[in-house]
């Protein structure tokens, strides 16, 4: 059986699934948890490859759509905590409402402070799991109406993306009776589902994390092979063509930014499963465009390879900053590791790889014979 491209593409996938899916029987649940991490991590460079590697869009806001997916997790595990359920109230209260509060207030979470009462439907964790989702997505889809109603393309689309994830952050931070402010949410309890506690160090809850990642990788890679798939790369490509051709351009953009963004809200929530907080430094400026350089140097053109890039990256920085000799330098080495892999690697390591593929699966084509003799009979004349 000839081996072809395909075949390897998906040689990797099954490669990679079994990987990480065996992880649990050769690392301790310390290095689980950690692992939990880098692949969350994956999943955040899937969703940064398919807006920005197929539909175009350079998005350096996606911290925002990560962030809002971690409050939404982390704002029912705020109210599961033992510390909220032990402020001398019949519901419980963030521990940080109550420092904030006004002399005098009433200690119930419908009126302790300004807007607390939205908390009150994130006592139930499917409500939490639920908005982790659909937060940003609706988010997203504000967001991705007003930019590709207008038309607005290029870098303009990454200047607004980053103002709104900015704004947004700085609405957190100033809102500290409502989000504890800076620093975030802490103290966490456990997400609990039919029963089932999800602790961070729990096997059950790398596999939830292992197998959501092989899950989005896969409807991730179908997608783009649809028809709809098919249409939002002629669009990254020429999307005058694709309107001059009929086709409804901004729909195809806002609902892959909508894709996109509910991707990294879930990888957010499963984030906070592992991290136990959740903090206003998710939406960084730094973050995101952190995710842009996963991207670049796995490959924003693959989903698999921006996913590898991104668990690479934070596997060996995570390492460098941890060893003694490297810690007042570890940020220059993977800044200029970054600047070696645009340049030598445009395509990232997921074309690096293709590139060998290609070697593999070429073959030297058979010369007919007719063409072979006349060419060995051409020296001959020559002489």
């Amino acid at each position: 059986m000839p081996v072809t491209k395909n075949t390897l593409a998906l040689a990797t996938y099954v490669v990679l699934f079994l990987i990480i899916l065996a992880a649990p029987l050769y690392f301790d649940v310390f290095w689980l948890n950690r692992f939990s991490k880098f692949l969350v991590y994956g999943m955040l460079g899937v969703a940064m490859a398919l807006c920005w590697g197929y539909a175009g869009i350079l998005n350096l806001g996606q911290g925002l759509f990560f962030g809002l997916g971690a409050y939404s997790i982390a704002m029912s595990m705020k109210l599961a905590s033992p510390t909220s359920l032990a402020q001398g109230s019949d519901t419980p209260i963030p521990d940080f409402m109550l420092w904030n509060a006004e002399p005098g207030a009433p200690i119930d979470l419908c009126c302790i402070t300004n807007g607390s009462f939205l908390w009150i439907p994130f006592k139930s964790q499917f409500f939490g799991i639920a908005m982790g989702v659909v937060l940003p997505t609706l988010v997203a889809f504000a967001i991705g109406s007003i930019i590709f109603r207008k038309r607005i393309s290029g870098v303009f689309i990454s200047i607004i993306t980053l103002a709104v994830v900015l704004l947004v952050r700085l609405l957190v931070v100033e809102a500290q009776p409502f989000t504890n402010g800076f620093n975030g949410l802490t103290d966490l309890g456990y997400l609990t589902v039919f029963g089932h506690e999800f602790d961070p160090y729990y096997v059950s809850t790398y596999y939830l994390i292992a197998i959501s990642l092989v899950v989005v990788l896969v409807l991730a890679r179908i997608l783009v092979q649809t028809r709809s798939g098919l249409i939002l790369q002629a669009v990254r490509d020429d999307d005058r063509r694709a309107r001059f051709l009929g086709f409804d351009v901004p729909a195809y953009q806002i609902f892959f930014f909508c894709v996109s963004a509910a991707i990294a809200g879930y990888a957010g929530m499963l984030y906070v499963l592992v991290a136990e907080f959740a903090s206003p430094t998710f939406m960084d400026l730094a973050f995101s465009i952190t995710m842009v350089v996963w991207a670049a140097v796995g490959g924003r053109n693959s989903l698999l390879g921006a996913c590898i890039g991104a668990v690479l990256i934070n596997m060996v920085e995570a390492t460098v900053s941890e060893t003694p000799q490297l810690i007042e330098a570890w940020k220059v080495i993977m800044g200029l590791a970054f600047v070696l892999a645009v340049l030598f690697l445009p395509r990232g390591i997921a074309g690096l790889v293709s590139r060998l593929g290609y070697m593999i699966v070429r073959k030297p084509q058979k010369m007919p014979a007719a063409r072979a003799d006349a060419v060995d009979a051409e020296p001959a004349r020559a002489g």
